[in-house]
């Protein structure tokens, strides 16, 4: 638990995805990883970019900036790397991110109704209304690549 937690605020880690800043809980983030190889295979899903393999354990990589900003990551500076619920359990997913992150704290206030189901809420830092993503949901989104049959449909 760190100081902001004692203190009553939780704590949040704030990354950048494309031009805008996005935020993780920071209980559910692990680290924050060099760029290594990323290794790519045929799959049916946008999401999934690939795995990278990082302290023994293969780690599936989300490119989260296709949904978050409307294009794909090509450059990333580093993985941000979290823990999602996978069933009864936790598995640890990464996302690339390509600008500087930071430990922010604050009161995390509930998103408009109209926000997406992987948006828990917004936090304020320093002025600006940052979108708080439910790590879990996201990863588990199937968006299907086009011209490829999806197995599940996209969650509402």
């Amino acid at each position: 638990m760190n100081a902001a937690e004692i203190a009553g605020q939780p704590s949040f880690v704030v990354l950048q995805i494309g031009k805008r800043r996005f935020a993780l809980p920071s209980d559910t983030v692990v680290e924050l990883a060099p760029p290594v190889r990323l290794h790519r295979f045929p799959h049916a899903s946008a999401l999934l970019s690939g795995v990278i393999v990082r302290r023994g354990r293969i780690v599936p990589v989300y490119d989260a900036a296709s949904l978050l900003v409307g294009n794909s990551s090509l450059t990333q500076r580093f993985y941000l790397i979290a823990r999602r619920r996978v069933g009864e359990s936790a598995d640890f997913g990464a996302i690339p991110v390509n600008g500087e992150c930071e430990l922010a704290s604050g009161e995390m206030l509930v998103p408009a109704q109209d926000r997406p189901a992987y948006v828990t809420g917004t936090l304020s830092v320093n002025g600006e209304s940052i979108d708080v993503l439910d790590f879990t949901t996201l990863a588990a989104l199937n968006v299907p690549v086009a011209g490829k049959p999806s197995r599940t449909e996209l969650p509402s």
